[in-house]
């Protein structure tokens, strides 16, 4: 499938800064999430989109939205899901590519009301937004490409499961010193609590 290209001009890119720069690097959770959407096509439905929200401290998909529709509405709603138990998100640096749904002034209205601050990768430059590119490419390999839906509500519990049960909760990461997501965040809430 031919992605949607949407055209700007170099007095546009300028607006959209690349505040990450590819610096990854995190001291605790809440500081630095990513977010981007990929394609799911499911025989007979045809294609539908995931839109997921990354905490780039744990791996953990903090956010998601799964939608026959690719709008502004499927970017938002999954940061509204991943701002549900932030008691505080001012300043928080959320990191996404150049697709119009994620420089819709819609989508900017939100991160605004939120204190968001918003960085986007550069123009044709998938390595700026390399670790949700990654668990998207983890997602499809574990999940999607081993099974088989029958129906876009089969598809929407399977990938559920496979965030909440199994990828957040059980898988593994190097990088996290072999702690799942959701270990790594429960490690970085105990942090907070011993300072206080």
């Amino acid at each position: 499938m031919k992605k949607f290209k949407h055209h700007r001009s170099k007095k546009d890119l300028k607006e959209y800064k690349n505040i990450i720069n590819r610096d990854f690097t995190t001291k605790t959770i809440n500081e630095k999430w990513c977010g981007d959407i990929t394609y799911i096509h499911i025989s007979g439905v045809g294609w539908t989109y995931l839109a997921t929200v990354m905490d780039l401290h744990t791996n953990k998909i903090i956010g998601y939205s799964y939608s026959r529709r690719m709008n502004n509405s499927l970017v938002m709603k999954a940061l509204e899901n991943a701002c549900v138990n932030v008691k505080e998100t001012k300043g928080i640096i959320f990191h996404s590519d150049l697709d119009v749904q994620y420089t819709s002034k819609e989508f900017n209205a939100l991160l605004k009301q939120k204190g968001i601050i918003h960085s986007y990768s550069n123009k044709g430059t998938p390595y700026d937004n390399a670790k949700i590119e990654s668990f998207h490419s983890i997602l499809k390999r574990e999940e999607i490409y081993v099974n088989n839906y029958k129906t876009f509500e089969e598809a929407r519990i399977k990938i559920f499961e496979y965030l909440e049960s199994f990828y957040n909760r059980k898988r593994i990461h190097s990088r996290l010193n072999y702690m799942t997501p959701q270990e790594k965040e429960d490690e970085a809430l105990r942090k907070r609590v011993e300072k206080i």
